[in-house]
C-alpha cells in the first residue's frame, strides 16, 4: 500500500502540496473546513518565484497565460501621484520585477482541477480538532480520525493544526485593514502601481484585458465595522492620485470586500513536528507589503514533494526529509517576513508629516542596482532538486 498524506486546508498551500505529493506516488486526502470550495479573495500579483513554484507543480506555458494578464511592478508614487520609487522601464528591470496580475479564484481552480486529475481524494466541511503528530520513525499521525505517514498543515492564518501542535504561538492583529476588489476595464495603468500616504497604501493591477483588481491597506481599529465599505474607500483615499480615483469611480459596490490583516511574528519556531509539517500562512504568515504570501504558499506546497514526498517515496526515512523541508524554507520565509515587515515600517505604515517628506527624497535616490538585488533575493527563488532518499 503506498503512502498516506493528508492535507488541512484546501487553500493555495494545501492544494499545491496535493499535487505536489500525488505527483510522486502519495495517496493523497485533503480535509476543507468549508462547506465548498473556494478562494476567497480578488487579485494578487503573481511574481517570478511564484510562476517557478506554480510550473515546478507540472503546470506548462499555456496554464501560465491562462492565469491573467503579464506585466511588471512599474514602482511607487506617493498620494498626489509623484514619483517616489519609480522603475525605469528597460527590459533588464521589467524581467526581474515581472508578475502576472492574477484573480486568485482563477489560480485556486487551476490547482483544484490538477489534484483532482492526480486522484487527490478532497473532503469539504471536514473540520479538524484534534492532531496527534506521531512519530517520523515510528506511530502514525492522527488527524481527525485518520490515519496518516504524513500531515501537512496548511489551514491558513486560523490554523487549527498550529492550535493544537503549538498553542502558544497565534496570529495578531497588524492594525491594517485592506480593502479589495475587482473592477470592469482596464483603469488606473497596465502595469502594478502602488500609492504611499500616511499609514495607507493603495495598490492597481491589471488582471485581465478588461479587468483591474485594486486594494487599499489603511490603518483601522480591529473588527470595525462598516456599513458601505465603497463609500469608506472612497473617503479615505479622498484626493489621492488619479488612477486611485479612476479605479474607485468604476468600482461597483458589491465587487469590494475588506478583512483585518493578522500575521504571525516570527512564524513557527519549526515546520515539522512528528509526521506533521507546516506551510503557508500557517507556519509563517507575513504582512503583505511584500506581495509573497500567495508566492511562498505555492513554494512550500512544491517542496513538500520535492524535499518530502520524492525521498520517502522513494525508500527514504521521513525523519531526515522533514528536517531538510524545514532547513530549506524556514530561513528563507523568515527573511522574506523580515523584509515585509521592514517594508511596512518604511511604506505603508509610516506616520504622516515630515517623515513622509524624508523618505520620498531618500527612496528617490535609491540607485536601480539595488532594487535590481533586492529583487533577485525575493523573486530569484528557483525549486530544489528532488531531495535523495536518506536510508
Amino acid at each position: 500500500m503506498g503512502r498516506r498524506a493528508v492535507v488541512v486546508g484546501a487553500g493555495i498551500a494545501g492544494l499545491a502540496a496535493a499535487v505536489s505529493l500525488a505527483r510522486t506516488s502519495w495517496q493523497v486526502t485533503v480535509l476543507e473546513r468549508s462547506p465548498e470550495l473556494g478562494e476567497v479573495g480578488a487579485g494578487f500579483a503573481m511574481s517570478r518565484n511564484a510562476v517557478a513554484a506554480f510550473r515546478g507543480l507540472g503546470f506548462d506555458d499555456d496554464d501560465v497565460a491562462a492565469l491573467g494578464h503579464p506585466t511588471w511592478a512599474a514602482g511607487t508614487w506617493d498620494l498626489a501621484g509623484r514619483p517616489v520609487l519609480a522603475l525605469p522601464d528597460t527590459p533588464t528591470m521589467r524581467d526581474a520585477v515581472a508578475l502576472i496580475g492574477v484573480h486568485r479564484r482563477r489560480l485556486h481552480t487551476a490547482l483544484h482541477r490538477r489534484a483532482v486529475e492526480h486522484g487527490v481524494e478532497i473532503v469539504t466541511d471536514a473540520a479538524v480538532t484534534t492532531v496527534e503528530p506521531g512519530d517520523p520513525d515510528g506511530a502514525p499521525a492522527v488527524v481527525a480520525g485518520r490515519h496518516a505517514d504524513l500531515v501537512v498543515g496548511a489551514d491558513g492564518m486560523r490554523s487549527a493544526v498550529r492550535a493544537a501542535l503549538f498553542p502558544d504561538r497565534r496570529p495578531v492583529y497588524s492594525g491594517y485593514s485592506s480593502w479589495r476588489a475587482i473592477t470592469p476595464g482596464l483603469v488606473g495603468g497596465t502595469t502594478l502601481r502602488q500609492f504611499w500616504g500616511p499609514h495607507a497604501e493603495f495598490g492597481v493591477l491589471p488582471v485581465t484585458e478588461d479587468q483591474t483588481y485594486w486594494y487599499g491597506y489603511v490603518a483601522m481599529p480591529e473588527r470595525t465595522v462598516i456599513a458601505d465599505e465603497l463609500d469608506a474607500a472612497r473617503t479615505r483615499f479622498a484626493g489621492w492620485a488619479r488612477p486611485v480615483q479612476e479605479v474607485l469611480s468604476g468600482t461597483p459596490p458589491e465587487a469590494v470586500l475588506r478583512h483585518d490583516v493578522h500575521h504571525l511574528p516570527g512564524g513557527l519556531p519549526r515546520y515539522a513536528t512528528g509526521r506533521v509539517v507546516m506551510v503557508g500562512d500557517a507556519a509563517h504568515g507575513m504582512l503583505p507589503t511584500m506581495g509573497q504570501g500567495a508566492a511562498t504558499a505555492l513554494e512550500d506546497g512544491l517542496c513538500v514533494g520535492l524535499l518530502v514526498g520524492a525521498p520517502v517515496a522513494a525508500g527514504g526515512r521521513l525523519a531526515p526529509a522533514l528536517h531538510a523541508f524545514d532547513a530549506a524554507r524556514r530561513p528563507r520565509c523568515r527573511a522574506l517576513a523580515r523584509s515585509a515587515a521592514a517594508s511596512g515600517r518604511l511604506g505603508s505604515h509610516l506616520g504622516g508629516g515630515w517623515p513622509q517628506t524624508v523618505r520620498n527624497r531618500l527612496l528617490r535616490l535609491t540607485p536601480t542596482s539595488l532594487v535590481l538585488r533586492g529583487s533577485q533575493a525575493a523573486m530569484g527563488w528557483t525549486p530544489p532538486r528532488p531531495a535523495a532518499p536518506a536510508q
